[in-house]
């Protein structure tokens, strides 16, 4: 029944206007400000459009719009300043990683970071084929059914896991809640290997593999490539596991490159 309820697909009607709104309320919370010309171009809308979505978010206390004229996270959905910015220089950083990730494997690429016991993708790029795996920015899966949660969760400590999934924490959707002793076992498997995979968990005819990206000491985001299951044959995955690690390592040599430089070291 949890595998059931985790399963997320596109719903037949989707309201864009909602989609495109939702997205922006993320790209504010967990990136930092935005203009109205930076709104348009993430969205592929008009700058009127982007305007217009923009406006009612401040309304809603989505945003607010500072005397740069820019739009910042309003009350309902502010982080820390500090979780903000290092949540932004993480995706700014890999971004183009994952853009040249798509380029060697024709897949799309994905950067997620966990949330308590959710896995949010916080950095998305489209493969160009007609038969793809979309954009995926600012939705969250639970962190055990996704390839690059179970990384994550994977480097928590014992205590740390037994916190998360303890059954005071999952009143009200216990039925949701994972077999812990088999979570441990399929950890076990995801640490010995240093990838893991998710098929058909989360989205049905959707199967993803994930490495994990060190942020410090610690797993602390997790790149991933998603593809249509159709397209997916293990004789692939050599290549896929390769191209991610190599993936992880300079996004990782990166972010160490501009830690240092903000901590002036």
């Amino acid at each position: 029944m949890a595998q059931d309820r985790a399963l997320k697909n596109r719903p037949q009607y989707a309201l864009t206007s909602v989609d495109h709104a939702l997205r922006l309320a993320v790209m504010l919370q967990v990136e930092g400000p935005l203009s109205v010309s930076d709104a348009a171009e993430r969205l592929g809308v008009a700058r009127s459009t982007a305007h217009r979505l923009l406006t009612m978010l401040v309304y809603r206390d989505f945003a607010r719009q500072g005397d740069d004229r820019r739009y910042h996270a309003g009350p309902v959905i502010s982080l820390t300043a500090d979780a903000q910015s290092r949540t932004a220089l993480l995706r700014t950083i890999a971004m183009p990683h994952l853009h040249a990730l798509v380029g060697r494997l024709g897949e799309s690429a994905n950067l997620l970071v966990l949330a308590g016991d959710y896995a949010r993708f916080i950095g998305s790029v489209e493969s160009t084929q007609a038969l793809r795996v979309g954009n995926r920015e600012g939705m969250v899966f639970p962190a055990h059914l996704t390839s690059g949660g179970k990384l994550m969760l994977a480097d928590l400590t014992v205590d740390e896991r037994a916190e998360l999934y303890a059954v005071e924490r999952w009143r009200g959707r216990s039925d949701e809640r994972p077999d812990v002793g088999a979570l441990e076992r399929e950890l076990d498997v995801v640490r010995e290997r240093g990838f893991a995979i998710n098929k058909d968990r989360t989205e049905s005819g959707v199967t993803a593999v994930g490495r994990g990206v060190r942020v410090g000491d610690r797993v602390g985001a997790a790149v991933t490539v998603s593809m249509p299951t159709v397209r997916f044959d293990e004789s692939r995955l050599v290549d896929v596991v390769t191209a991610l690690a190599l993936t992880a390592r300079d996004i990782e040599h990166d972010l160490h490159a501009a830690l240092r430089v903000e901590l002036g070291v």
